[in-house]
């Protein structure tokens, strides 16, 4: 056994190894009322104050299924393209932890309610990648351990710790993969492309909201590397609750760095879990990991089994929505772009702006335009996502409007958006405010190019003389004038009717 933290190059490491995964995603569902009782899964209430018998586990309190929790687990085994259970039941998974009140999760176990499907991802040069599905089974959530007094926030070292409930109960659905083979060293690109999948998947469900900054969705990483030309599985890691997409991606790569270090020194993999670092993209050991018999399942008596009728199933499979990739396929084909450009908008987070844009009135080249251009600038320069910023869809199709129109031109256009960001009201009222309307009075048009070629002979003469180019110094004066507030092709077409030159 070794605890060497020594890494290689991720080069060298798949120069020799090949790497094997498995991902387990929770699911937080984002139903009204907890898995098996009444209590409300509201966020941010006061510590242990949406709490019962049930899920404090106390003695002689009785669960019931909450039901939106079951057809929220038919939906995404649907959308996984799993086949659904005809008759499933929970299980009692048994250990001792402070946030488990009840000292066992209901869970389930050889009878999940969804299994055998897949999920096809697209990495980032637009190849798909099939993951294969092993079982979504419903269970439910843990209450929330804070340790107070150490250097971590880790039990390790703390003084004392508090435990909240609240969380205690709420639905979760686990989505496990059968073992990733195959990806090599896209191992960690396609972590995070199914992990991203996943999340665009249950958002368009409707059945969470599957932020992972909030814990609503969590993924485990199992990791083991294997000699190149061998089959068999080497022991494998499991990376717990990493809680964004970077970091699933970065988590898988650090180890599979580690795994070949240990492995390439002589040493031993031991099969454990590990905390993950966001400000080092590392992990350290956690625990010995159990394997199924250490949790004692067996049948839970309290609960009767669920049966979903396939006339439901049917009904429920014949109500999903269209789902991403079909969606973005389509989009592709109507807005007349590549896959690439499509892999930017997505990691740029500004699919669901753009669409809003469109629904909005907006062309799609227009509101593809200024998501990624001058509002991703803004993003990236304010620390935000697209979504946070001060500016809506709506917002955006007004000026993509007002630019189809000729009252502002790209440049004006600019100044309004800085305007609405900056918090100074709608697209209209600031181009009242900053008086950024372009300039389409021809009477002043006029005299602005006068003024331009009366000031700049020489200029006028190269145009004169069949140089038309030169006419681009000319509509820059006239642009200085007026502030950049005409309209640049028509004081163009002014100045070679007031020289008597032809474009052509």
């Amino acid at each position: 056994m070794t605890t060497t933290t020594d890494l290689v190059s991720y080069e060298d490491a798949l120069a020799s190894y090949d790497p094997v995964m498995g991902l387990e995603v929770h699911v937080e569902l984002g139903t009204k009322t907890k898995m098996f009782c009444g209590c409300s899964t509201e966020l941010g209430q006061d510590a242990n104050t949406q709490t019962c018998p049930t899920c404090l586990g106390l003695p002689g309190a009785l669960p019931v299924v909450n039901a939106t929790g079951v057809e929220s687990a038919i939906k995404i085994g649907l959308a996984l393209n799993c086949e659904i259970a005809e008759w499933c039941r929970f299980a009692r998974k048994n250990y001792f932890y402070p946030d488990m009140p009840k000292n066992f999760q209901t869970s389930q176990y050889d009878e999940p309610i969804a299994f055998n499907g897949y999920l096809d991802v697209q990495l980032e040069d637009g190849e798909t990648f099939r993951v294969e599905i092993e079982r979504a089974h419903m269970e439910e959530d843990t209450g929330k351990s804070t340790h107070v007094g150490g250097a971590t926030g880790r039990i390790h070292g703390a003084s004392h710790s508090l435990l909240d409930y609240n969380r205690a109960g709420i639905p979760l659905i686990e989505i496990v993969t059968k073992p990733i083979e195959g990806a090599g060293e896209r191992a960690p690109e396609v972590a995070k492309a199914y992990v991203r999948e996943l999340r665009e998947l249950i958002k368009a469900l409707g059945v969470s909201e599957a932020r992972m900054e909030m814990g609503q969705m969590r993924c485990d990483v199992n990791l083991s590397l294997r000699p190149n030309g061998t089959e068999k599985f080497g022991t494998r890691s499991e990376t717990k609750n990493v809680n964004s997409l970077r970091s699933v991606e970065r988590a898988a790569r650090f180890e599979i760095q580690r795994h070949a270090a240990v492995l390439s020194s002589g040493g031993t993999i031991i099969q454990e879990t590990r905390h993950f670092h966001e400000d080092t993209g590392s992990t350290t050991s956690g625990r010995v990991k159990e394997e199924a018999e250490d949790y004692r399942y067996f049948p839970e008596p309290d609960l009767v089994p669920v049966a979903p009728s396939r006339e439901w199933v049917e009904e429920i499979r014949a109500a999903l929505p269209e789902l991403p990739l079909a969606r973005r396929t389509r989009l592709l084909d109507e807005w007349g772009i590549t896959a690439l450009d499509m892999q930017a908008i997505l990691n740029a987070g500004a699919l669901e702006p753009i669409v809003a844009t469109i629904d909005a009135g907006a062309d799609a080249a227009s509101a593809r335009k200024w998501w990624m251009g001058e509002l991703a600038r803004s993003a990236n320069e304010s620390g935000k996502s697209l979504d946070e910023l001060a500016i809506t869809p709506a917002q955006v199709a007004r000026v993509t409007e007002l630019v189809s129109k000729g009252d502002l031109n790209d440049k004006l256009a600019r100044q309004v958006i800085e305007g609405v960001l900056a918090g100074e009201g709608t697209p209209d009222e600031v181009v009242d405010k900053r008086g950024l309307k372009v300039v389409s009075d021809e009477g002043a048009l006029g005299t602005a190019v006068d003024e331009a070629i009366a000031g700049n002979p020489g200029i006028a003469d190269k145009i004169r003389s069949g140089k038309v180019a030169a006419a681009g110094a000319l509509v820059g004066a006239v642009m200085k004038a007026t502030r950049g507030q005409a309209d640049a092709a028509r004081v163009k077409e002014l100045i070679l009717e007031k020289l008597g030159v032809s474009e052509g």
